[in-house]
């Protein structure tokens, strides 16, 4: 009797949330389609594809792992309106950048060479994320807050040595890195995208058992440790794999802040559910979503006067706010 009354109880809630995600995921195909196909000229299919299709890889990656990252920091922090950009690799992409083009110069082979940039953006940053978001929280006992204020004061200090490179670099210099600080979809390059992504699901192989019990770590560190969860050390794997998503998406297409807010929140508002499975699905929908809606806007509609990091950076401050004064 209770469990037809459990299931009569679950089935219509499940098919809520397939239906959520049905429409998502159709949404998302269409954003896509329009982004790849429309207002193409015949006569230049063929090379329209050719610039179209690796942008539309990228966004589809950079949208799903910034996302699906966002989901699990929150979830880890236990806290809905923190971003994993606090973590400090957007920071440390942007000081990356500069201190190639300071020491080396803007016509270097760090600086043009696109496969040699995204290299040293992955390892540096893979390497300093796995360091300081895996000792340090094992240093500090599993505390989360400990690490979430390391992470504030290293987005500070990043961001400060980025600004005094800046202060005292060429003038030329500076105007030739400026393009690289902001995240675009206009010069990818394929020879990035495969290995990026080959690393995001290698990342993902490693968490795989971490990933499923994410609906246990929600629950809380008593409790998850009273049902046998290695709470420690789960939660060490995991921040050290958010920070290196972050990493590898920052990689390709540059730093986009707001993203995983938006995203994560959006999905936890559509589906109101404690189930990672369709919170992480549902979260890299919408930012693949708003990714290729966006660089459709920006393509056809601003005619790339406007990159889409702009209106992601304006729309999640806003959301910000909305999460703010309106949540307890």
């Amino acid at each position: 009797m209770i469990a037809s009354a459990s299931s009569s109880f679950s089935s219509p809630r499940l098919k809520k949330l397939a239906l959520a995600m049905m429409v998502l995921v159709a949404l998302t195909l269409v954003a896509a389609a329009l982004y790849q196909f429309a207002f193409v000229n015949p006569k230049f299919f063929s090379y329209a594809m050719e610039l179209r299709a690796p942008r539309l890889i990228v966004m589809l990656t950079a949208g799903f792992s910034i996302s699906a990252a966002a989901i699990v920091f929150q979830t880890i922090i236990r806290n809905n309106i923190v971003t994993p950009c606090l973590l400090g690799m957007n920071s440390l992409y942007l000081l990356i950048h500069t201190a190639v083009v300071f020491f080396f110069g803007s016509g270097s082979q760090f600086a043009t060479n696109p496969v040699m940039a995204f290299a040293v953006d992955i390892v540096l940053m893979g390497v300093i994320a796995t360091f300081i978001y895996y000792s340090i929280f094992k240093k500090t006992g599993g505390n989360v807050l400990y690490v979430l204020l390391i992470g504030t004061v290293l987005s500070t200090f990043f961001s400060s040595m980025q600004n005094s490179l800046t202060r005292i670099m060429d003038p030329n210099e500076y105007d030739a890195l400026l393009n690289t600080l902001v995240a675009s979809f206009t010069n990818v390059n394929m020879a990035c995208i495969i290995p990026g992504i080959l690393i995001l699901i290698l990342i993902a192989l490693w968490l795989k058992k971490d990933i499923a019990i994410l609906d246990i770590i929600s629950l809380g560190r008593d409790q998850a440790i009273s049902l046998g969860v290695d709470y420690e050390r789960v939660l060490r794997r995991l921040m050290v794999g958010v920070a290196l998503y972050i990493a590898v998406a920052t990689a390709l297409v540059g730093p986009l802040s707001f993203l995983g807010l938006i995203t994560a929140n959006v999905a936890r508002q559509v589906f109101t559910t404690y189930r990672h499975t369709y919170l992480i699905a549902g979260a890299g929908f919408v930012g693949m979503l708003i990714l290729c809606a966006g660089q459709f806007a920006v393509e056809h509609i601003m005619v790339y006067s406007v990159p889409v990091s702009v209106f992601v950076t304006i729309g999640g401050g806003l959301y910000f706010l909305y999460l703010i004064l309106t949540q307890k």
